[in-house]
């Protein structure tokens, strides 16, 4: 317990995470997963020196544990911040390896959680800007500039359509223009990497999702086309230090 002396958790307490993780090692209690969830994760934004120091720990469970993966990808998600705690995530460089082969194993058993463990693999990735937002294309919008007029473009994949669009207050999603997805053969990169892993998986709503968001827009305003995953990255990865 000494190590964690001076490890504050995001509500600056000292003494809780310990303690919870020793709780859910035993007996894989909810409140306390809960519990443990805004300490070290706090409104899904800020991390803290706990949070780093607790990743070890969650590494090891995340094997057995959904919530084990599932807050060892939020923590991670975060990484790239301005949390002030690069030596400690610098030091857990071991585990971060170990959780890649796990979510790796764990991923191609087609498991229940997928959509969850494949946005820890994007974060451990260091693929942060599409762990922050990849979703199951049920309602998702990524807002994105256009890169020749400069107007603002929605992109909607979800149940109700995969368009691009400009935003009327009144009258919602306007000048509506059809995505172009792509094909399976012109996906690059971490597209046909996300691609690949969600048909194996038989995730089909999500593999088609990745073909639309790594696929091509139209702007509504000046009908330029342009790829859709190449401007919201521009505009969204954050800058490596």
């Amino acid at each position: 317990m000494g190590a964690w002396a001076h490890m504050h958790d995001c509500w600056f307490e000292v003494d809780r995470v310990p303690k919870l993780l020793e709780q859910v090692e035993h007996d894989d209690d909810q409140e306390a997963w809960k519990e443990l969830g805004w300490r070290l994760v706090l409104e899904h934004d800020l991390v803290s020196p706990a949070s780093f120091a607790a990743l070890p720990c969650l590494v090891r469970l995340a094997p057995r544990s959904a919530e084990a993966r599932a807050l060892a990808g939020v923590i991670l998600e975060r990484a790239a911040g301005n949390h002030g705690c690069d030596d400690l995530l610098a030091d857990c460089a071991g585990a971060i390896a170990e959780f890649r082969e796990v979510l790796d194993r764990h991923l191609r058993s087609r498991p229940a959680d997928f959509l969850v463990s494949l946005r820890a693999l994007l974060a451990v990735e260091e693929e942060y800007h599409w762990a922050a937002v990849l979703g199951d294309f049920e309602d998702d919008f990524y807002p994105l500039a256009c890169p020749h007029c400069g107007v603002e473009v929605r992109i909607a994949i979800g149940n109700y359509g995969r368009y691009s669009a400009t935003q009327d207050w009144n009258l919602g999603d306007v000048e509506r223009r059809d995505l172009r997805p792509a094909a399976a053969e012109e996906l690059t990169g971490t597209g046909r990497w996300m691609f690949v892993m969600a048909v194996h998986a038989g995730q089909e709503v999500l593999a088609d999702g990745i073909a639309h968001l790594f696929g091509r827009a139209e702007c509504p305003l000046c009908a330029s086309v342009f790829n859709v995953a190449d401007e919201y990255t521009s505009a969204n990865r954050p800058v490596m230090r």
